[in-house]
Parts: structure tokens; C-alpha cells; sequence
């Protein structure tokens, strides 16, 4: 298995309504990262790209969606996976916080 840089580990922030709430009271941010990541990897490119201490990183698979037109199903989104990560108190990330 080939070594995963650390731009390549993190794809996009994940901005829900929920993804808000967290980042505001519980100092959580959701990003979709590369299914091959682990968590180490993870924290590791969170700390080195927004210069933060990271203290949990959880993450889950999200699984594909389904659609249907008629008789027939097609793919409406693609399975990927998400990390939530916890940061140390006073850290923060200002792509979330403008």
C-alpha cells in the first residue's frame, strides 16, 4: 500500500447544519478524507496543515445512496468516508469560524 501524503488525506470540509453546532459548542470538525486513511494519519495532517492540537479523531464510512427512476436504480452518490475530529481547548480552525 502506497503512503498517503497529507494533502492527499484530507478532501473537503464537511459544512451541514450539524457539522456548525459541533464546531461551535463542542470544538468538532467533519472532514471527508480519503477511504485508505487511518486515524493516525488523519491527526497527523490535521495538526501540520491548520497548525492545531488535535486530542480525537472518530471516523465512519458513509454508505452510498440510492435512487430510483421507474424500474430502474441507479447511484446517487458515491460511498465515502468522514472524520469528526476533536480539538484541545482554544484551538480552532478558522476555515469554519469566518
Amino acid at each position: 500500500m502506497a503512503e498517503l501524503h497529507i494533502y492527499d488525506v484530507i478532501r473537503r470540509p464537511v459544512i451541514t447544519e450539524k457539522s456548525s453546532i459541533q464546531s461551535d459548542e463542542l470544538n468538532q470538525f467533519v472532514f471527508e478524507v480519503a477511504q485508505e486513511a487511518n486515524k493516525i494519519q488523519i491527526k497527523e495532517a490535521v495538526e501540520v496543515i491548520f497548525e492545531v492540537s488535535v486530542t480525537k479523531v472518530n471516523t465512519m464510512v458513509m454508505p452510498a445512496k440510492r435512487g430510483r427512476r421507474g424500474r430502474n436504480w441507479y447511484m446517487r452518490s458515491k460511498q465515502w468516508k468522514k472524520a469528526v475530529v476533536t480539538l484541545n481547548e482554544g484551538d480552532t480552525i478558522e476555515l469554519f469560524n469566518p
